[in-house]
């Protein structure tokens, strides 16, 4: 026998069956959205049998040390899968909810399928309806973090092993960055003194999770004044001095984007001002954060939410970096110098079969990232950044060997323009050769 769905009990006898009060039950209607009682036309709540059942299995995994929204989360993947989470259970004498009455997939991870799946079909209607019912179901934070972040990183994926167009990835972008922006210019004003910059160095243009952290902090009542992509040094040091900054929040996705933001943070501590930093590249390289002037936030957003509210409850206090070798800083002197000959040479000894676009963008590519690892000390950065451009090119089918000789001819441009003081570089080109061709 089911579970009886048909609505009966009012709010009262729920309270006396349940042993919860009623402000907790509320909470988790509007959080969780679980239970989803019915209403009667004056708006009180009905509740059925099968509504306190599924209080009494969420209260039994907090009895467990399970946490509310991880209890939910449980409750809604057992659903996505099509499971009853109360088939079995000794309330329901191991019967099963009919299938008339089967939920639909709204967990947060089915959400997210779902908008991703109009994201590829570039079906804004329906992705804009996704995102409204996870909003309706869920707090604002999960559902950016869980649904539009995740979202973002999946179809970055996607991209990435040629499963997903360029257009396709931009098209999920702008509405995911429309609707952060939406949430952000309707946030309560500031409730707290403290006010923080945000933003992405020079040479960043990857704004989501500046802008998601910018919107989190905003809804904790922080003053957060939002500067966007592509801010050289000094648009930073005038804003932190027109706004009164108590902290500086700077974001880098990439190698490059990670050297600016050395060089931002650089002239920032030359104000003494606090600074806190991330962004994808720190996570791929966690030794590159000891030489950037400032406070790595951690690996996620939510971990940065922590640090930054530790932070500005902290004294400021001077920063230890790591030294930047001085075969590396004169190694960078060398190639920055003589780069145009270097690249000269490259284009030179490449095959005329090569696609002439791709050999200049290649070449482009690596320069800017020899460059940023250089000034930060370690040619070993690099390497990650290859790792991107060797599955790339998997993807499109071209030959590991291209990468191999591609290399191989840097490596001999470097040795014939800047011998000798361009070791650090040549020693990684020859070793990253090896690799590709073994």
């Amino acid at each position: 026998m089911s579970i009886s769905k048909s609505p009966v009990y009012n709010l009262k006898a729920v309270l006396k069956e349940t042993d919860i009060s009623a402000d907790t039950l509320r909470a988790w209607e509007r959080r969780y959205g679980l239970p989803l009682p019915q209403r009667t036309p004056g708006g009180h709540r009905l509740y059925s049998q099968y509504d306190i059942e599924t209080i009494k299995w969420l209260i039994a995994r907090q009895a467990e040390g399970m946490s509310i929204s991880r209890a939910v989360d449980m409750w809604n993947e057992h659903h996505a899968t099509g499971v009853d989470p109360l088939a079995g259970s000794a309330s329901q004498a191991a019967a099963s909810v009919p299938a008339a009455f089967g939920i639909p997939e709204t967990s947060l991870d089915a959400l997210r399928g779902q908008w991703l799946r109009a994201c590829l079909n570039y079906n804004e209607t329906e992705a804009e309806e996704v995102l409204n019912q996870a909003f309706a179901m869920y707090p604002v934070e999960r559902v950016c973090t869980e649904v539009l972040q995740r979202g973002m990183s999946e179809i970055g994926q996607y991209w990435y092993e040629n499963r997903a167009s360029v257009q396709q990835e931009h098209f999920a972008s702008a509405l995911a960055m429309r609707r952060l922006d939406t949430l952000l210019s309707a946030s309560p004003k500031a409730t707290r003194k403290q006010t923080i910059l945000i933003g992405c160095p020079s040479e960043e243009w990857h704004t989501f999770t500046p802008l998601l952290l910018a919107l989190l902090l905003r809804r904790r009542g922080l003053n957060v004044v939002y500067l966007g992509a592509n801010v050289p040094a000094e648009r930073f040091t005038e804003t932190v001095t027109a706004v009164g900054a108590d902290l500086v929040v700077l974001v880098a996705q990439t190698l490059i984007s990670a050297a600016a933001l050395h060089s931002t943070a650089l002239a920032l501590n030359n104000g003494q001002i606090r600074i806190g930093f991330g962004g994808r590249i720190f996570n791929l390289h966690p030794s590159l954060s000891e030489s950037i002037q400032g406070h790595f936030l951690g690996a996620s957003v939510n971990d940065s939410i922590d640090a930054v509210e530790a932070l500005l409850h902290e004294p400021l206090q001077p920063h230890e970096t790591k030294a930047i070798p001085p075969e590396c800083l004169a190694a960078l002197e060398a190639f920055n110098l003589h780069r145009l000959h270097i690249e000269s040479s490259i284009k030179e000894m490449v095959s005329s079969e090569m696609n002439a676009e791709g050999i200049n963008t290649g070449i482009h590519f690596l320069g800017d990232n020899i460059a940023a690892a250089l000034s930060l000390g370690n040619m070993n950065h690099v390497s990650q950044e290859l790792e991107w451009l060797k599955t790339l090119m998997h993807a499109h089918n071209r030959p590991p060997q291209e990468l191999a000789d591609f290399m191989k001819n840097y490596s001999t441009a470097v040795d014939k323009h800047i011998n000798g003081v361009g070791a650090p570089i040549k020693a990684w080109l020859q070793d990253q050769a090896r690799q590709v061709e073994t």
